[in-house]
């Protein structure tokens, strides 16, 4: 069957995203957008997985947990893990790679932590958009050991994507899929990088703000809308 995705969503916890970016203003927009599944990827954080989770069962929507790592070298990977508590302990080995650098709310934004209803819980005062201590070649197995599977997000892009950040994307990653910003970059982008033609590609729209969601567009063919099921498609060949 053919699901609508967006696997590359944040929230109101990741210090650039909008505080509008709650768990039922995300779920609800991603319906009304006819999507059949999302993930939540707040930066090097999943605190907000469970409530944007219980919001998509509410209404039908699968939501899968996840993370946008940011790894020692400044690359950005999209992390999804197969349920929530594979997801937190993945969350708890990272924040013990981060700087322990306080926020700054003034200059970078709140870091607003949700329950399913909106309602503000609480506040995250370690920066979330530093650097961890994993570097992009060992980050695979390290998300594999949690059950989960990431990928490099937007390589399409200037900053914080692993072509612009280290110059390549090649087999020693040993990434199954890779997500592109601008889909009509990818033929330019395959011709200078070979390992993108062994690759599944997918497209997300990063959004940090409600009117950034994309619309329905990209789908993945899956046997049934489970995590499971979806898990079982991304690490399929290509």
């Amino acid at each position: 069957m053919k699901l609508y995705y967006d696997f590359h969503i944040h929230s109101g916890l990741s210090p650039c995203g909008d505080n509008e970016m709650t768990p039922n203003n995300i779920v609800n927009m991603a319906k009304l957008y006819d999507l059949d599944v999302i993930a939540l990827t707040d930066h090097n954080s999943t605190l907000n997985c469970q409530a944007v989770m219980d919001a998509g069962k509410e209404i039908g929507l699968t939501v899968i947990p996840g993370m946008e790592l940011c790894t020692a070298e400044e690359v950005h990977l999209v992390c999804l893990f197969p349920n929530i508590r594979m997801a937190n302990k993945f969350c708890e080995y990272v924040y013990s790679t981060l700087p322990p650098i306080r926020n700054k709310p003034t200059v970078f934004g709140e870091q607003l932590v949700f329950d399913k209803n909106d309602n503000v819980l609480g506040f995250e005062h370690t920066l979330l958009i530093t650097a961890s201590t994993i570097s992009a070649n060992d980050a695979v197995s390290i998300v594999a050991d949690y059950g989960g599977i990431c990928y490099p997000a937007h390589i399409d892009r200037n900053s914080y994507s692993i072509i612009s950040n280290l110059g390549t994307i090649d087999s020693s990653f040993n990434f199954n899929c890779a997500e592109i910003a601008d889909i009509d970059t990818l033929d330019t982008l395959k011709k200078q990088h070979p390992y993108l033609n062994e690759l599944k590609i997918l497209s997300g729209s990063d959004a940090h703000y409600l009117e950034h969601m994309r619309l329905k567009e990209h789908y993945i063919e899956a046997e049934e809308n489970t995590i499971e099921s979806i898990f079982e498609a991304l690490k399929s060949p290509c």
